[in-house]
């Protein structure tokens, strides 16, 4: 299903040609140019060009081997497509305006030169509508900015495939001539010093703010938004003495979070921190382990144990929704008792015999519960009997959710895709008319004869209008919910 739905992305965002080269290489695998030719009936030169596309935005690598070089294509970047808006948003709120048209860019074009970022994002602050006024040295500080938060790296640059790359990111800023930029703007030509530096975006550094925010938001809902603040500052904190995709943080000394608490507007907070510290370390979500007494007391984050447990809660709100409460109660109870007979779920679960064994029976039948069988064996004589416990294997569960996301996002883009096609007549229709209106109301146009062009589109073509952008609507924010799922539990396989 993962293949199905990248090459809806691909198809969506690049074309049938990419579309067509890119799921060759998902379904075979890496392959030289010759067997994508014989795979996909292209010519060389539009496989070269769907190649060199792939590549550009980073959803393909090349490699020098004995048959060649050779094209693999990286699906968890194409899916990531489905995220830019949400790293823009994220932008936006950290570093401005200016900061998530930069990034807008980037993501559009694959990779930039510094220079040529600052004159796209000028050229389109122009000509939009918003009260941004363009300024060089402005940007240049918003670039600044989006490099030293790390949302931007270096995409290095090689002449030829055999050279190697150092995989080190590097977030280093050539100093950049602001005259000659001032120059290009006005047409001119000039070297403003960052000749072959590009700029790609580091969507490492995005997965582990939007992971980070999950921790947030979860505490923030379990407890209050102090708690989901303290949480903040811990993570700040566990990024200063830790790798940042450790299972678990080095630890924090009490200290550095009182510091930490009294630089911030949250007196609550900082009155009850100790309440708040032992309140989270006992919370059975397990983010917060006391591991140590000295200087007051030690506390380390363990992400490991938190997307186990977010993955738990996950799951058993998806057999809620699929199956009802009832199976939510057995499938809870399976997980605290690892090991169970169906007898005993029976007894426990406080459901009638007939209903709890259907129920049990449907989750085996769903893999959501799985069924071991032990022989118990008696006296020689005797017939060996016969234990079935059920169980459940989280890793496995988590596997197929994330195979039913997959199923789901494409039929959602499959549908959205549907209902923009059958009313595309009227899409057009409304299109054209808002441009017509726009360019008359530039040259003063009366208010009749905008109402006239408002009159063109018929009552009844209104209403479908309406229908069909809310029905587009809100499969947009279906396609974002689902995805939500789909980042917390591959978020969990990562830290398996």
């Amino acid at each position: 299903m993962c293949r199905k739905l990248c090459s809806s992305i691909l198809c969506e965002h690049f074309g049938h040609i990419v579309q067509c080269v890119g799921e060759d290489l998902l379904r075979y695998g890496p392959k030289p140019l010759g067997l994508i030719r014989h795979t996909t009936h292209l010519s060389v030169a539009k496989i070269k060009e769907a190649l060199c596309v792939l590549i550009k935005y980073g959803f393909v690598t090349h490699h020098q081997t004995e048959r060649g070089v050779e094209y693999s294509l990286n699906s968890d970047k194409i899916i990531m497509i489905l995220r830019y808006p949400r790293y823009m948003f994220f932008v936006k709120t950290v570093c401005g305006d200016e900061s998530e048209m930069m990034l807008e860019e980037v993501l559009k074009h694959g990779y930039m030169t510094a220079s040529e970022l600052i004159v796209k994002t000028y050229k389109r602050i122009e000509q939009s509508p918003s009260d941004l006024q363009p300024s060089v040295p402005v940007l240049k500080e918003k670039l600044e900015l989006l490099v030293k938060n790390q949302f931007l790296m270096r995409s290095l640059y090689t002449e030829t495939i055999e050279e190697k790359v150092s995989e080190k990111p590097d977030f280093n800023l050539p100093e950049l001539n602001i005259a000659v930029i001032g120059k290009q703007l006005q047409g001119g030509t000039g070297d403003p010093g960052d000749n072959k530096i590009y700029w790609k975006v580091n969507f490492d550094r995005f997965t582990q703010d939007l992971r980070d925010q999950i921790i947030i938001s979860a505490m923030h809902k379990r407890l209050d938004e102090n708690a989901g603040e303290l949480m903040r500052q811990l993570l700040f904190l566990m990024y200063l003495r830790t790798a940042s995709w450790a299972d678990t943080s080095n630890p924090i000394p009490l200290t550095e979070i009182k510091e930490a608490v009294r630089k911030i507007n949250y007196p609550v907070l900082a009155q009850h921190l100790d309440q708040y510290l032992r309140l989270i370390e006992e919370d059975t979500s397990q983010f917060l382990k006391r591991v140590g007494d000295s200087g007051g007391g030690q506390y380390s984050v363990n992400m490991k144990e938190a997307f186990n447990q977010l993955a738990w809660t996950t799951l058993e709100n998806i057999v809620m929704e699929r199956f009802g409460s009832k199976a939510a109660r057995i499938f809870r109870l399976v997980r605290d008792r690892k090991y169970i007979e169906q007898e005993r779920i029976q007894q426990l679960a406080m459901i009638p015999a007939k209903e709890a064994k259907h129920l049990t029976y449907t989750l085996l039948q769903e893999n959501y519960l799985q069924m071991q069988e032990i022989k118990k064996t008696g006296v020689s004589a005797a017939p060996m009997k016969t234990f079935f416990l059920f169980h459940i294997d989280l890793n496995m569960v988590a596997r197929m959710e994330v195979e039913h996301c997959f199923h789901a996002l494409y039929n959602t883009m499959q549908r959205r895709e549907y209902e923009v096609s059958c009313n595309k007549r009227m899409i057009d229709k409304q299109l054209r008319m808002q441009t017509l209106a726009s360019n008359l109301k530039e040259h003063g146009a009366t208010d009749e004869q905008l109402a006239e062009i408002a009159d063109m589109m018929t009552p009844s073509e209104k209403q479908q209008l309406e229908k069909v952008q809310n029905t587009i609507k809100k499969l947009g924010i279906t396609e974002l919910q689902i995805d939500d799922t789909l980042f917390l539990l591959t978020m969990y396989l990562r830290y398996r």
